[in-house]
């Protein structure tokens, strides 16, 4: 008895039946070419077949029955000669493959196709698993960013919402407030403005160029004001692009806006300054007011005060050190930059010659190899290096096609490294040269004018300090250095209002220790108690230790107080020598008081107010002064045992004579890395007196005053008789062997 194979089972069908079955299973491979998994209970297949036939056909007669019977037999035998059923072991009978596999074939794809859809709908369940254990979709912020996108309302991104943004759809957004007849009101406006922007021809833009509406946003504002949407609503369109705080706008001169043309005032009336919210408001014209030439100064100062901040934040550029050479090996000298950034010197000179060597016209190479020098300079502390430096950056500068940039760097680093090894007159040369090359850059000017300082060329700084404040009144810097050199020149009432004008100005340069030092003591000078505010601010900006305390070459967390003891300062052995022999010190002094050998010189640093003031040097800086000691060879040798004075190379050892009537200004020595001695030699009986800070005391011969004078002091001298003392710089105890003998002197 031959069987029909549903997927898995086989049944016993009556003969007449087998075919029309096979018929129809054909039948639906053709159609849905899909198999599926059926359970067939014990009904007979026979009532079955002949129920689809009938339905088949409509109800025909036994005789139409049998013909197609008789015709799908044929069909029927030769599928059962393919698939022969055998006997296996369980009883159960199962196809037999034959010619060549076909029936194994058959069924091979039925079992493949079925394996298969398994395999996919596994792997789909076991994706979606990994996906949400593993957090591997941040689904919060994607439905975060497609709400942007939500155009009805609704709270999420669906079809409707994907229809408003292709434009098929006009936008629509629910309103808890609306009433059912307000919102058929609004559905049918938006379906009318739909239907009339649908009907607009494509690619010809509105005629209304400055409206940023859309459609949709002018239709309900033509119906009444915008419903007031919650914080959470989001935009049915693209929002625009985030424009961050510190976006530089452009020069508004070259706005074709006519409101963008009014610039940002600092007010300065007092009252509150209110933004204009709408523009087709007609501007608010002010009354007239009487204003003073100053205040209309101020305000005009105001009102260019942040134009002048764009501008100077517009300007700052990144130099341009390649030129068009030096931009086809970019990648070469990036690399050898890239190494001296990471400090990695030696190897970033070597390629940096290297590429000197290469390509010997290159500039920016050149300039690399001057700034690795400088850099090892630096580590190695070596001079020599740095000169090495010093002449690269020259050769950097004086290449063919060198960038303005470039050239200006390398001089003036140049000049820089000159002026630290104490080449003043060189760098005074390299300055002069920038300043003929950038006539127009006026803080190179400034530079130049310094040098001439530190050359010690005051008139040469004067007259640069004065071309600069012709043409720039206002220029800070030049105002401090100006009123540096008037008072230098002793023109106190003169050099006030400069440094007081410099230093209120704020430029870079001006905050400097010796300007409020300088306008401190012209104050004084003057009379004027204004003096201690400025010593105060100083102060304050770290610049003076105290307000009493104001030298400005200093070692920090040295003892400080105005006045010592012997003991105090651990030299007292030297202050016993100096006791006990007063008066062979004494007598030494005064043979060389003598007029005619003139071995007293006028003191030199202008702390005189009125008097006569000589001084006799023997040591200075921790060395002797010519033949100084040929005159006083018995002092000299009682003091070669101190190193602790001979070798102060911040200070001095000297004779001091002051004849009556003198008066020496309030002043302050220029480190406290000193102590300073006192021994009376020939001491008025009343007349002389000393204060330091608030202190005043008198010498007595033949006794030993100790102070220090980076503290303020003045000196008084009314006696009848001039006064004789010998002066003893000595080492602050505090300071180690390693600091006395690296510190520079003064």
């Amino acid at each position: 008895m031959q069987g029909y194979r549903h997927y898995g089972t086989s049944y016993p069908v009556s003969p007449s039946s087998a075919p029309v079955e096979e018929i129809h299973a054909e039948e639906e491979e053709e159609e849905e070419e899909v198999y599926a998994e059926e359970k067939v209970y014990g009904e007979e297949a026979e009532p079955l077949i002949q129920e689809e036939v009938e339905k088949e056909t409509g109800g025909v007669n036994e005789e139409e029955v049998t013909q197609m019977k008789e015709e799908a037999q044929p069909v029927a035998q030769e599928t059962e000669g393919k698939t022969p059923l055998v006997e296996s072991k369980n009883g159960k009978r199962t196809e037999r493959a034959t010619a060549g596999g076909d029936a194994a074939a058959g069924g091979g794809s039925k079992y493949s196709m079925f394996t298969w859809f398994v395999v996919l709908a596994l792997l789909g369940v076991w994706s979606s698993v990994a996906v949400v254990y593993f957090n591997i979709v941040d689904y919060d912020s994607v439905i975060g960013k497609l709400t942007a996108y939500d155009t009805d309302g609704d709270g999420d991104f669906d079809v409707e919402d994907a229809k408003v943004l292709l434009g098929l759809k006009v936008a629509e957004r629910r309103h808890d407030g609306d009433s059912p007849e307000e919102k058929t009101k609004t559905s049918e406006r938006l379906t009318e403005a739909a239907t009339q922007r649908a009907a607009e021809p494509q690619g010809v833009e509105p005629k209304e160029a400055m409206s940023s509406k859309t459609p949709a946003e002018e239709t309900v504002s033509e119906s009444g004001p915008l419903p007031v949407h919650n914080d959470d609503d989001e935009a049915a369109v693209p929002l625009p692009p985030y424009v961050e705080d510190d976006f530089v706008p452009d020069d508004p001169r070259d706005s074709q806006h006519p409101y963008e043309d009014q610039a940002e005032t600092i007010d300065t009336t007092g009252e509150p300054v209110v933004e204009a919210q709408n523009q087709s408001e007609p501007p608010v014209v002010p009354e007239p007011q009487s204003e003073t030439p100053r205040q209309a100064e101020a305000e005009r100062t105001a009102e260019k005060q942040p134009e002048d901040k764009l501008k100077e934040k517009a300007k700052k550029k990144k130099p341009k050190l390649l030129n068009k050479f030096d931009k086809t090996i970019k990648a070469e000298i990036d690399a050898a930059e890239k190494l001296r950034k990471k400090g990695k010197l030696e190897e970033a000179l070597r390629a940096f010659e290297t590429l000197v060597q290469l390509h010997p016209q290159s500039p920016r190479a050149r300039y690399g190899k001057a700034q690795t020098e400088d850099d090892l300079a630096e580590k190695l502390r070596s001079n020599d290096m740095l000169q090495k430096a010093i002449n690269s950056y020259r050769e950097a500068a004086e290449l063919p096609d060198v960038t303005s940039d470039l050239l200006r760097a390398a001089l003036k680093r140049r000049a820089e490294r000159q002026q630290f090894l104490g080449r003043m007159r060189g760098s005074l040369a390299t300055l002069e040269r920038l300043v003929q090359i950038f006539p127009e850059d006026i803080s190179l000017k400034n530079e130049l004018g310094v040098a001439y300082l530190l050359l010690g060329d005051n008139k040469g700084a004067k007259k640069v300090y004065e071309e600069v404040l012709a043409v720039f009144p206002g220029d800070g810097f030049a105002k401090v250095h100006y009123g540096f050199i008037l008072k230098s020149e002793n023109k106190i009432a003169e050099s006030i209002p400069f440094l007081k004008e410099g230093l209120e100005s704020g430029e870079p340069g001006t905050d400097d220790g010796r300007f409020y030092f300088h306008l401190g003591d012209a104050l004084q000078r003057v009379g004027d108690k204004s003096a201690y505010y400025w010593y105060e601010l100083g102060h304050k900006r770290g610049h003076f230790a105290s307000v009493w305390q104001r030298s400005l070459y200093n070692v920090d967390g040295l003892k400080a107080q105005p006045w010592w003891t012997a003991k105090e300062t651990g030299y007292t052995d030297l202050v016993k020598t100096l006791e006990r022999n007063w008066k062979t010190i004494r007598d030494e002094a005064l043979a060389v008081m003598d007029q005619n050998t003139g071995m007293f010189i006028p003191e030199e640093e202008n702390l005189r107010e009125k008097g006569e003031w000589g001084q006799y040097t023997i040591w200075q800086q921790g060395k002797k002064v010519g033949n100084g000691c040929q005159g006083v060879p018995k002092t000299c040798a009682l003091l070669e045992r101190y190193p602790e004075a001979t070798g102060c190379k911040r200070g001095q050892i000297k004779f001091s004579v002051m004849q009556p009537g003198t008066h020496v200004w309030p002043h302050t020595g220029p480190t406290n890395c000193r102590l300073r001695m006192h021994l009376g030699l020939v001491i008025p009986k009343q007349g002389c007196r000393i204060r330091c800070t608030d202190q005043t005391r008198e010498w007595e011969e033949g006794k030993v005053l100790i102070f220090d004078d980076s503290f303020e002091h003045e000196v008084w001298q009314d006696a009848d008789s001039y006064r004789l003392i010998f002066i003893v710089d000595v080492w602050h105890p505090e300071l180690t062997a390693y600091q006395r003998q690296t510190l520079s002197p003064i």
